[in-house]
């Protein structure tokens, strides 16, 4: 069990959009937001935080914003600046009258098109530059494309090559009884057609707790788990944490899990065999996805000959198991 230090809490410069309306009504992100004229919303899980005050933006985040993007984000982002980049020389190429030869005069189609011809390097023969200025600007342009090319190449290469660990997380966790005593269960299942290996896995539970001096405060807890660590991870399995005096979630109840907005976090972290990376991903719990009374239902099937059926169709189902 642990407590944060206060460079791990939520500090004021980072707020909970939820906890700011709800705890403070007269201090709205409205008046927060007047102190930058960008705020930076930054969503961790199920929750969305609000950073104000937080200084400039360097122009390097834009390789970490680039690789945030979904794919059709992706493809929508390069297709514009392609096209973009094509109607400024387009229309750099209308400014020099006659520079390019074999253009139909006034045809800004032409000119586009030419500028396509010359920002992928590939020319038919037809169109070329005639003057000076034409020139210099197919030139800047053959470097622009040389260079959008490596660029473009180097994001799809990380893209496609950056590990994924395809984990599937139940959509609830439980609290129900196993073995005779009250535990906290999850249950995740590995979506890939190979073993993970050296995975390891954690459950953090974040809420309020009162200040003798007055408030609240963030604080954050490791629980506990039966096992946390595997060689081998093959199929599905279920996380669990046995509710003992020393738990956090001794004598918790769905009103004082609400009335703290507690969270869990769940965090996987293994190697990948194929790849030899290491992979990560998390899933968060609010108080409402967490369940009383419930445990999961068995997805293991014995078929003969040592093998075992596993049904990730049921990865979600409980059953009711009174307290």
């Amino acid at each position: 069990m642990g407590v944060c230090s206060l460079p791990l809490c939520y500090q004021p410069s980072i707020l909970a959009i939820n906890r700011l309306q709800d705890r403070h009504p007269a201090r709205s992100t409205a008046s927060l937001c007047n102190r930058m004229p960008k705020p930076v919303s930054v969503r961790s899980g199920q929750v969305e935080f609000l950073k104000v005050n937080a200084g400039r933006v360097e122009w390097r985040d834009a390789y970490q914003w680039l690789l945030g993007l979904t794919w059709p984000q992706f493809a929508a982002f390069v297709a514009t600046v392609y096209v973009l980049l094509n109607l400024i020389f387009a229309a750099l190429f209308m400014i020099g009258r006659n520079s390019i030869a074999g253009l139909r005069p006034g045809s800004f189609l032409d000119s586009f098109f030419f500028s396509v011809q010359t920002l992928a390097t590939v020319g038919y023969g037809h169109w070329y530059p005639q003057t000076l200025y034409g020139h210099i600007v197919t030139t800047i342009e053959i470097m622009s494309g040389v260079f959008l090319l490596a660029v473009m190449t180097g994001l799809i290469f990380v893209r496609f090559s950056r590990p994924i660990a395809r984990i599937l997380f139940s959509k609830s966790a439980v609290i129900g009884p196993l073995n005779g005593r009250p535990t906290l269960m999850v249950r995740i299942g590995n979506m890939r057609h190979h073993s993970l290996v050296e995975t390891e896995f954690r459950i953090m539970l974040h809420r309020d707790e009162p200040l003798v001096e007055g408030g609240d405060f963030r604080y954050f807890y490791n629980l506990k788990l039966q096992f946390d660590r595997l060689a081998l991870f093959p199929a599905a399995l279920t996380l669990r944490h046995v509710i003992d005096e020393q738990s956090p979630l001794f004598g918790a109840t769905p009103e004082t899990l609400e009335s703290a907005r507690a969270i869990l976090v769940v965090s996987v972290v293994g190697i990948d065999p194929v790849i030899l990376a290491s992979v990560q991903t998390q899933q968060d719990y609010l108080w409402r996805d967490i369940q009383f009374g419930q445990r999961f239902v068995e997805m293991y099937t014995p078929s003969g000959d040592g093998q075992l059926t596993v049904d990730y169709g049921r990865i979600h189902e409980t059953e009711p198991r009174p307290l």
